[in-house]
């Protein structure tokens, strides 16, 4: 039994949440997603709530049944709260910075690296060394957030690089004569 799957997903004031068969539909006051359920897995809507429920006690419908149950959790907070993900720049002379739909990194290349920032997600930097992404679709942002990071990873003897803010870079000794 998924003990994330038995939970309800309730639907906050100020949103409101469709099934149509497979299909569950959620628009609030950040905007609008929806979610295709696979056919293992029956949604219903009731009081107010959306439930997940396995079809049948096939290791299928138990595995898609709580990572159905997390999407349409996720869509909810999405349009209700959205999501965040913060990076931090560390290093000599490595920065960021937000110009117009484009997003200009200065990580220690011979070159600047121009990331084009994707639809439905917004970045800014409040700081030169911190970069914020936000949006509506948490895998939207965290897909945007590491790809970030993957320009150029931290480093475990100076810690030099892109990290999440909340991220713990394990550090290494250096040489010793």
């Amino acid at each position: 039994m998924s003990r994330v799957g038995k939970k309800p997903v309730t639907v906050p004031s100020g949103v409101t949440a469709t099934v149509d068969g497979q299909l569950v539909k959620v628009k609030g006051a950040k905007g609008e997603l929806s979610f295709l359920v696979p056919e293992e897995v029956k949604v219903v809507l009731e009081n107010g709530a959306v439930s997940v429920n396995p079809r049948d006690t096939s290791k299928a419908a138990r595995s898609k049944w709580g990572m159905s149950r997390a999407q349409v959790a996720n869509l909810v907070e999405g349009v209700s709260k959205g999501f965040e993900k913060r990076l931090e720049i560390n290093g000599v002379g490595y920065k960021a910075a937000v110009a117009g739909k484009m997003l200009k990194l200065t990580l220690g290349y011979s070159h600047d690296i121009d990331y084009e920032i994707p639809a439905g997600v917004s970045i800014t930097t409040p700081k030169p060394t911190e970069v914020v992404v936000n949006g509506i679709d948490k895998q939207k942002v965290g897909q945007t957030a590491a790809e970030i990071r993957e320009y150029r990873g931290p480093e475990p003897y100076k810690g030099k690089g892109v990290k999440y803010s909340d991220e713990f870079i394990f550090r290494k000794e250096g040489k010793k004569k």
